[in-house]
Order: structure tokens, then sequence, then C-alpha cells
């Protein structure tokens, strides 16, 4: 592994990759390879995950077509060099960002959204038939001199990581995400963290019938039918008011049985739990008789298959394990409030989410939620689209994640921005070298006030210092 690390880096040195060629050449590589395995992509997001092609498509294979053309549309632009500009005083002087590679990144990637991730690229051993394939196949389309794909569970993970990487980028656990900060200590190599988190969706008590179809429809689209709820940004649980709770359930229920049908496993539009490991726990989540007293629909589980039916939960006890721990699958707790507006300081008193959604035409209480909540991003009126715009920055903060990427994000992510200055010999300021004196003093704090007018008093004596010049 080291061998092939080291080449590598002397393949990275030798400038190749620096090239706008080059890059858009793996670009155009990546995007072939997705064109051209479609079906082979299918039937491995299939085969793992139980997902039907077109959410294969609308969460994956299209974003990431989608992302591609972005980057390959913006990509010289992005990597051109910024001139910056300088006060007036900087008389002959001239400065800019230029934009240049880390080097060796290292990303370790997840096992929900296998192919929605694009340096050592680690897939996770946790969907085999989307590793092998991106493992297998992908190379054939990229250079793999500066590009490879390493298959392996977390034993593999671990010698990764103790090599010296320029980058980490990782997406899973914030457990999983604890072990590679620790890592990334020993070569002080900064790391992007993508974790998730319990991110809630609040439900105003909207007056509208229409609106509150479509808040149910989007709710449970979001939820259910995103890989069953396995996606780091799917609502984990909803706040709503007692009043409105009967009326969201009943609604939530009918949008069930339109989208899944009256039996979802046999649908074919319902992914499956992706080990039985991460069935079991999700199955220990409703263990408790409180919290199985709390199911108002669904419940239901299919071991041999992995499948749990969409299950809605009301005012489960707030201290069960389905209400302090991330769900990351097909369970979804209602909580109800008195206020809506009660809904900020519930929000406030957990760790910060990757995502909030808030369903609401309340003007002023939007402003407060954009106001006085912190998460990785904030929706209204839906869930789970901020993924989809590559114009936004995708990221979390605090317990959620560290960084960001998505569109030029991924490209600054990856990217040192080095600050370039030049100045001509011709002009020099007198002031700026020893020794020192009152006038000097004067000169200095007129320029960097930028008081242009003032430097050319004190230039010409015709403007003294007032304050203590005791000891100058």
């Amino acid at each position: 592994m080291e061998s092939e690390l080291e080449s590598m880096r002397q393949y990275f040195k030798s400038g190749n990759t620096k090239d706008a060629s080059w890059r858009l050449s793996q670009l155009k590589g990546l995007l072939l390879f997705i064109k051209e395995n479609e079906a082979e992509i299918f039937k491995a997001l299939k085969e793992d995950l139980g997902k039907p092609p077109v959410e294969a498509f609308r969460d994956e294979v299209g974003t990431l077509i989608k992302s591609i053309n972005f980057a390959l549309k913006g990509l010289k632009n992005w990597m051109s060099s910024q001139k910056i500009k300088l006060p007036k005083i900087a008389v002959s002087s001239y400065a800019e960002l230029v934009p240049q590679p880390l080097g060796l990144v290292l990303i370790i990637s997840t096992w929900n959204f296998p192919f929605g991730n694009t340096m050592v690229l680690k897939p996770s051993e946790l969907a085999p038939a989307c590793s092998s394939l991106l493992a297998n196949v992908m190379p054939t389309y990229l250079d793999t001199q500066a590009i490879k794909v390493i298959q392996g569970g977390p034993s593999v993970g671990e010698q990764l990581l103790q090599q010296k990487w320029d980058k980490i980028f990782f997406t899973g656990s914030a457990r999983v995400g604890r072990i590679v900060m620790s890592a990334a200590v020993k070569h002080l190599t900064p790391v992007v963290l993508e974790l998730g988190g319990k991110c809630p969706a609040v439900v105003d008590s909207l007056s509208s019938s229409w609106d509150q179809q479509v808040a149910a429809n989007r709710i449970v689209v979001s939820k259910f039918g995103n890989c069953t709820g396995q996606a780091c940004i799917a609502i984990d649980y909803i706040l709503v008011e007692k009043k409105f709770a009967s009326t969201l359930v009943e609604l939530m229920k009918d949008s069930i049985k339109n989208m899944f049908g009256d039996n979802p496993r046999d649908s074919n539009t319902m992914g499956r739990i992706v080990n039985k490991h991460h069935f079991l726990r999700l199955k220990n989540l409703l263990s408790d008789l409180a919290v199985k007293k709390s199911v108002v629909h669904g419940g239901s589980m299919d071991e041999n298959n992995l499948f749990i039916e969409p299950t809605i939960l009301l005012d489960p006890p707030l201290q069960a394990e389905i209400m302090t721990d991330e769900i990351f699958g097909p369970l979804l707790p209602i909580i109800t409030l008195e206020k809506v507006e009660d809904s900020i300081d519930f929000i406030n008193s957990k760790p910060k989410a990757l995502a909030i959604y808030a369903f609401t035409k309340n003007e002023p209480f939007r402003r407060r939620m954009v106001a006085e909540t912190s998460s990785g991003s904030l929706v209204f009126n839906d869930a789970v689209i901020q993924y989809l715009v590559d114009a936004l920055p995708f990221g979390g903060i605090g317990e959620s994640g560290i960084g960001k990427y998505h569109g030029k994000f991924s490209f600054d992510t990856f990217t040192h921005h080095k600050a370039v200055a030049r100045r001509s010999f011709l002009v020099d300021f007198w002031f700026r070298f020893p020794p020192w004196n009152v006038h000097k003093l004067m000169l200095f704090e007129t320029a960097y006030n930028l008081d242009y007018f003032g430097l050319l008093l004190v230039i010409l004596g015709l403007k003294k210092r007032q304050r203590n010049t005791q000891g100058i």
C-alpha cells in the first residue's frame, strides 16, 4: 500500500493532474462510466439496498450526472486565479488568489449513496456489489496513476488512516468520524466529516387542506422513499402542535398508501435495510414497551428480506433510544408540542442537526427559525431538496459534521487558495523602517485608517498628533 501511495504522490508532483485538460478528461471519463454502466449500477443498488431503478436514478445516478455537468461547465473558471483589490496605499503592488490542488486525498465513502461520492477512494464494505463495480469497472475510465479504489473492511480503513494524506473526506457515523479525526491528528491532516444526526421536521398547523396534503406527501417521500430513511439528511423526527397531530398522522397514512400500496413489502417501491446488523438495530428501537405502544401506523418487519414497513410513532418517550440516537431507517416519531414556536427550544436543546425542515407559511416564525437555530442547512416546506442544488454548500455543523462540498464547494474543499503578492522596486515608504519617532507613528495611523488626505497632511507637516507621545 505504501509504495502505491508514494507512486501517486510522485505522479501528483509531476504536475499532470493540475492541468485543466486532465481534470476535464477525468470528469468526462466518470460521466462515460455512469452512462455506459447504468444498468449495472441499478443492479448493484438493487442487490445491496433494494433500491428501485427510479429512486436510484433520482438520488444517485441522475444527481451525479447533473453534478458532473455542472463541474464541466464551471471548472476552468474555478481554476482561474482571482485578482484581489488592494487599498490605494499599496502603490505598485498586486495580489491574487491562486487555486492549487491539495495533493493526495483519501475519500471514505458511505454505503447508502455509494455512487454519489467521487485520490484513493475506499467504498463501504456494507454495499459489496456497488463497491465491486467501483473497484473493477470505474478505473478503466480514469487515470489509475492518480485515482485508485481500494476495497476492504474496517482493517483496511485503519491501514489507510495511518498513512499521510493531504486531506481526508469521510461520510458516516459520528462514532467512526471521531476515529477518523483522531487518526488525522498524527499528521495534522485537515478533514471533512459528513456525519448526519437527528434531522427534525417542524410542521405548523397549516390551514389549507392542499398545503396539509402537500406537506404530508413531501414528508413521506423524503423519509420512506429515500432508501427507506437510510440517509443522513432524512427526516429523523417531527415536531407538531398537538391540535394538528392526528390530522397529520391520517394524511401521512394516506400518502404512504398512495405511494407504496396496501402492502409496501410487495410494491417494489421501497428499498431494504442494508444488512442484518442494521435491521436488528432498528428492531431493537421498537422493543421498548412504551415505544411499541406509541406506534400508530406500520411496525411490521420481515427479517429474512430485511424489510421494515413505514412506521409512524406518536409521542414515544423522549428518553428512549429512538429519540436519542439517529434512526437511519423507516421509523418516524412525531413529538407533539403546545405551540409550534416551542420547537425552537426543543431543537436547540439537541446537538446541531445536518438539516432542519420547517413546513410553515408563518413568516415571523420563519425568521425566528433562521435567526435562532443552527444547522447545516434549513429548508422550508420541503425536505432533502438542498442536496440536489450544486450552487448550495452541503455539510454539517457541530456534531453533524465539519466542512462543506457540492459544486464549486467540492472544488474548494480539495483546493488550497494560495495568496500571491508582488511589488515593484520603484516605490517605497520610508517611514516603514526604523528608527521610530512620533512623525512615523502618525504616518502609520493615518495610513492604516485609509485616511489618504490625512496622510498627505502629515507628510507635509500640517497635522500634529494630539494624543500622548511620551516614550515614543
